[in-house]
């Protein structure tokens, strides 16, 4: 047996994955074509490379199928629940930085924060037959920041597509979402809230609470962690 680490299965995240496992003498790389989901691991011993999409590393961390893992820790957050007793943070890895933000239409020019929010959304289920709508994929995240700062009479919509253009499709109010740069909220007429981002995200490397181990694969794990400086 071995330690198996999952990583992304391509684009960006992969190739920065690489190059960070890379530079601290751990070599990853893919075998096969691109359709493959192969790959080698040299620079350590007892060490297993699976890739996956990044949404699927949160399930696998913490099912146990995989030791450790690399993904966006808003993923982590938003499919894990009590994900603090499944799954521990080892290490930020500098890359794929993005913030769950909340955006509202540019013309809202009373919306600027949670509370004008909070208003607005009373104020529309008043003059409507619903409340008011935000389009997001990350509903327990949205779920828990608005509890948490009081904001009542919305209903958010599940949005997997281009959420920034719900609100010219007049099938949401308002957006929260994944930006890196704002420039496509912007493209859309939308304004973030002046609070700031609900979550500040980036690539992590992560260790599965729940997988099982021998104690080979502990010496193999210490030896990795060794390798990445991580101990």
């Amino acid at each position: 047996m071995s330690i198996k680490l999952g990583v992304p299965s391509k684009g960006r995240l992969m190739e920065k994955t690489f190059e960070w496992f890379g530079e601290r003498g751990v070599e990853l790389s893919r075998t096969g074509s691109d359709r493959e989901y192969a790959g080698a691991v040299s620079g350590v011993e007892g060490v297993e490379l699976v890739l996956l999409s990044a949404g699927e590393i949160p399930r696998e961390l913490a099912a146990g199928r995989i030791h450790l893992g690399v993904t966006g820790i808003d993923l982590i957050r938003e499919k894990l629940s009590g994900w603090q007793q499944r799954v521990s943070e080892l290490a930020p890895l500098g890359f794929g930085h993005a913030d769950l933000i909340i955006a509202v239409p540019d013309f809202w020019v009373d919306v600027r924060t949670l509370d004008d929010l909070d208003a607005a959304a009373a104020m529309f289920r008043a003059r409507n037959s619903f409340r008011l709508r935000i389009a997001t994929k990350y509903h327990r995240l949205m779920r828990e920041y608005l509890r948490a700062n009081g904001v009542a009479d919305y209903q958010l919509v599940d949005s997997q597509g281009a959420t920034e253009g719900t609100v010219k499709n007049e099938t949401a109010e308002a957006v929260a979402d994944i930006t890196s740069t704002g420039e496509t909220l912007r493209a859309n007429h939308l304004r973030l809230l002046d609070d700031g981002p609900v979550l500040k995200s980036q690539a992590t490397l992560l260790r599965s609470k729940t997988a099982e181990m021998s104690t080979a694969e502990r010496a193999d794990l210490a030896a990795l962690l060794k390798q990445l400086k991580l101990t």
